[in-house]
């Protein structure tokens, strides 16, 4: 039997925050957040998943829209994240690391008790 790779479930718990701390290296279309992403390793992540968090980040105000001319082709909208954003990534980075490190432990913990 072949499992789902669970790694879609993880990455959903964690797009808002991977969000911010890409919009906080600089301003980004859809697009290129996109590509940010994946080059930190986090995959390829498609509009429908992209496009509905960085709305629910732009209806929380963590994250301000902004029409732009496009250069020889259509407009397109740039995402900045605002200071209330900067405050979420902070507190949920906290979070976040904390959480890993206490998922690290247990799974040390529990190698380390099964060998």
């Amino acid at each position: 039997m072949v499992e789902a790779d669970p790694a879609g479930g993880w990455l959903r718990g964690a797009l808002d925050l991977a969000i911010l701390a890409v919009l906080s290296e600089g301003d980004r279309h859809g697009y290129a957040l996109a590509q940010r992403l994946a080059e930190h390793g986090v995959g390829q992540i498609k509009g429908g998943a992209l496009y509905p968090v960085l709305g629910r980040l732009e209806a929380a105000g963590a994250v301000a829209a902004d029409w732009q001319p496009g250069e020889g082709g259509p407009g397109r909208k740039v995402y900045a994240i605002t200071p209330a954003g900067r405050d979420r990534l902070t507190a949920e980075r906290d979070r976040w690391r904390a959480f890993a490190a206490a998922f690290d432990r247990m799974l040390t913990t529990s190698t380390e008790e099964s060998s």
